[in-house]
This record gives structure tokens, C-alpha cells and sequence, in this order.
């Protein structure tokens, strides 16, 4: 078990950030750009079991897996269901620091002991979450949320959804 201080998060983030920012400069396809953050992720922050992307499923209105790196997952998420759907939803980032107590948890994998989902939205629209599990209780805290957020933003920007069930125009 590795337990990262603030210190140790804020050095791993800013160097994650500066890695996005090159690598998604040049770019834009949503597949690749998703795919690619996963990995970046899951390289990050040493307690993962699951990084990866929840996306808006517009026609039948709910997340439908997306691009990730851990074990299998669930595929589909109603809006307002578990904490990917409650975060997006309700459209704030969520933090759940021991998924066993949390009423509106879906276990996906059993190794995930805290969680935390940064919805993303561009043009206005809810393009998916940002879900991240980990296997350790209280892994993740308000200096996760800042980074995090800051990583979807970027994510977006770089990012072109014309196409497939990605279009968010």
C-alpha cells in the first residue's frame, strides 16, 4: 500500500498536468485522447484499481463504459444511479471515502475501497465522468479534486466530439 502525502500528490499531479498538456496538444480525436488519459492516470496515482471515463450515452440517455485500465467493469449506468450517475447528475465532482458506507455505491470490483467522479461537460452538454476507484479507504481529498478537475479541463479543450456517440453539438 503506498499512502501519498499532499506534498507527494501535488509533485505526481503537476507532472501528470504537464504530460496532458503535451500530449493532447497535438491530438484530438475522443478516442485516442480517452484512451490515452486512462493510462496516464493509472500511472499516476499508485492505488488505482480502476481509472477511466463513464461517457454520455445521449439516445438512451445514460454512461456507457468507456476507455479504462483495471479490471472489468460495469458497462452501464443510469443517470442518478451509483456515484458515476449521482456525480453526473447532479453535476459536481463527488468524493467517497470508504465505498462500503456510501448508500448509492455499485460495487463493480471488489478491490475498490474509496472513489472519486469528476463529471465533464463541454458546450454545455454532459459529455461523461471522470471515476476513479482506489484500493485504499480515504485515498482521495480536495487536493485530488483540484488536480482532477484541472486534467478534465484540459482533456476537454483538446478534444473534438463530431463524431459517433461522442457529437456534442
Amino acid at each position: 500500500m503506498v499512502v501519498m502525502t499532499n506534498e507527494e500528490k501535488k509533485i505526481a499531479y503537476d507532472l501528470m498536468l504537464a504530460q496532458a498538456n503535451v500530449l493532447f496538444a497535438n491530438e484530438d480525436n475522443a478516442l485516442a485522447n480517452f484512451a490515452n488519459a486512462s493510462a496516464l492516470l493509472n500511472t499516476t496515482l499508485p492505488n488505482s484499481v480502476f481509472t477511466g471515463f463513464y461517457l454520455m450515452d445521449n439516445i438512451k440517455n445514460e454512461l456507457i463504459l468507456g476507455p479504462f485500465q483495471g479490471n472489468v467493469s460495469c458497462v452501464r449506468i443510469a443517470l442518478g444511479k451509483g456515484v458515476c450517475g449521482q456525480s453526473a447528475a447532479e453535476n459536481r465532482t463527488l468524493i467517497v471515502q470508504d465505498v462500503t458506507k456510501h448508500a448509492n455505491y455499485i460495487a463493480c470490483d471488489s478491490a475498490a475501497r474509496s472513489e472519486i467522479v469528476v463529471p465533464m461537460e463541454k458546450g454545455g452538454k454532459l459529455v461523461g465522468v471522470l471515476d476513479l476507484d482506489s484500493h485504499q479507504v480515504e485515498d482521495y481529498n480536495q487536493v485530488d479534486q483540484d488536480y482532477l478537475e484541472a486534467f478534465v479541463k484540459i482533456l476537454l479543450e483538446e478534444t473534438d466530439f463530431t463524431f459517433g456517440m461522442f457529437e456534442v453539438n
